[in-house]
């Protein structure tokens, strides 16, 4: 299957990295190259691309996409963006953009078993190595299934979903998208089920359980700005309200002066903001890309400029 993605808030991420044609720029989720040859047509030929990703599909796609331009692919997590940066022989950049979620290739490739619309085994996996949702519906106690399912899904019903995956584990394993579904399915009132499909957010807590994906986009935030040149802009694109807080929180703290207690007479830390805010509120999508893009409807746009 052909790797595929919508772009989504295409115009305004290149908008808000304000391109130069000499610089040197970072999509840390490189995905179907989207917002990468979008980047790619603004440089000049002193100006280079680098673009991430841990999904070796993404990697191979991208590679060929970005062929005729002066970039370079490389399969690794963005977390790791400093250390990618040192082997390239670069010092710092001049913006960094980061797309989170989960690209439309792997929602619409079944095997890659993202999606309870259709019935494949559970992965989940972006790097496509290491603990599959298999591993943690199946191996996780209650206790912990708990958790991560109120904690990274938002969901009330958290105790009755864990539990009931227990008890249907103990009869037989469980191995597919849909049985996990309709253990969900039935883990909810009718009410529920008639308002929406309940498996969204128990299918996000196990995703992001999975690809450790808070651990590395905070790493990522940290390494990405700590990465810019002064005047460089770190783009993020978020999905969910738990993504979003924490790019907010961590785009506050750099933004953050003087941390003296409020009652010092006068400064005594020194402190100065590393960054300041580009867009004082996020950025959403226009009607007419609501319109034509479904998958844009929760999508947020945050941009940083360091001083």
């Amino acid at each position: 299957m052909e790797f595929s993605h919508v772009s989504v808030l295409l115009n305004e991420c290149i908008e808000g990295l304000d391109i130069k044609p000499d610089g040197i720029y970072v999509d840390c989720t490189v995905g179907g190259a989207g917002h990468s040859i979008e980047i790619a047509k603004r440089l000049g030929e002193n100006g280079k691309l680098i673009g991430l990703d841990r999904d070796p599909d993404a990697v191979k796609a991208a590679g060929e996409r970005l062929k005729c331009y002066n970039a370079q692919v490389v399969r690794s997590n963005y977390s790791d963006l400093r250390n990618v940066l040192d082997l390239l022989g670069i010092d710092s950049v001049d913006g960094v953009l980061m797309d989170l979620g989960v690209s439309s290739h792997q929602l619409d490739t079944p095997e890659r078993g993202f999606s309870y619309h259709y019935d494949a085994p559970l992965d989940m996996r972006m790097s496509q190595d290491g603990i599959s949702a298999y591993d943690i519906v199946n191996g996780w106690s209650e206790e912990q299934l708990v958790r991560i399912i109120f904690e990274f899904g938002e969901e009330k019903f958290s105790r009755r979903i864990a539990r009931n995956i227990v008890l249907s584990r103990e009869v037989k394993p469980v191995e597919t998208t849909l049985e996990l579904a309709e253990i969900i399915k039935r883990s909810v009132p009718a009410a529920v089920k008639r308002e929406k499909n309940p498996c969204k957010k128990t299918f996000q807590a196990i995703r992001i359980a999975v690809n450790g994906e808070f651990d590395h986009l905070s790493c990522g935030l940290n390494a990405a700005f700590d990465c810019l040149k002064p005047h460089g802009r770190l783009a993020v694109i978020t999905f969910h309200s738990l993504e979003d807080r924490l790019v907010k929180q961590c785009f506050a703290g750099l933004c953050k002066g003087c941390i003296c207690p409020p009652d010092f007479p006068q400064c005594v830390c020194g402190r100065e903001p590393r960054g300041k805010l580009v867009n004082r509120k996020p950025i959403e999508a226009s009607p007419y890309e609501l319109e034509h893009n479904n998958r844009s409807r929760s999508a947020k746009l945050r941009i940083i400029e360091r001083r």
